[in-house]
């Protein structure tokens, strides 16, 4: 061996005490961090939380594909205008493209339909061509309503067609005129 041999150092009490809690600290606050982890995750499945999500699942599986809408047949109807109809009937088609259907905005796919005409689209519209079904699929759409719905469709990919305006509203029905007093005595 050689002459210099490596002599250690003496600990002291109180580097033994920093090293022994140095080498605990690091442990204790993994541990500390896991078990609220676990308290957390718990804590979230509460037993009302389960049944509340479960009721809600239930709920959207069975709910009803369609809806029944009673209406009095002796309303007066009011024409909805173009974004309205669109929003409720052709959307369905014509937002994703589907069948053939020229997309809302799209302006490349609109374009040659433009230049047929205003009155040509509406005809389109009102008997169906191609895939369209006549009236969107929908045949309470009044003549009014599908121009109003075809006049905003192509608006927006560019068109300047003016939509039909509102009808003004009817007259009530007179009433029948009053019987005279002497008629009404010799009844």
């Amino acid at each position: 061996m050689s002459d210099h041999d490596v002599k250690m150092t003496k600990t002291t009490p109180q580097q033994f005490f920093f090293a022994l809690w140095g080498g605990l600290f690091a442990p204790i606050i993994a541990i500390a961090l896991i078990v609220g982890l676990v308290a957390k995750i718990q804590g979230s499945h509460s037993t009302q939380a389960a049944l509340a999500y479960n009721d809600q699942a239930v709920e959207e599986r069975i709910h009803p594909v369609g809806e029944v809408n009673v209406v009095d047949a002796n309303a007066v109807h009011v024409d909805k205008e173009g974004e309205q109809v669109f929003g409720e009937v052709c959307t369905a088609c014509h937002t994703p493209g589907a069948l053939g259907a020229p997309k809302f905005g799209d302006k490349a796919a609109w374009g040659p339909r433009i230049k047929q005409g205003y009155e040509t689209l509406i005809k389109h519209a009102i008997e169906g061509i191609r895939q369209m079904p006549a009236r969107g699929g929908n045949p309470d759409l009044t003549d009014t309503e599908i121009a109003r719905a075809v006049a905003y469709m192509a608006n927006d990919a560019g068109a300047k067609f003016t939509p039909p305006a509102a009808a003004a509203p009817a007259a009530p029905a007179a009433a029948a005129p009053a019987a005279p007093a002497a008629d009404a005595k010799k009844m």
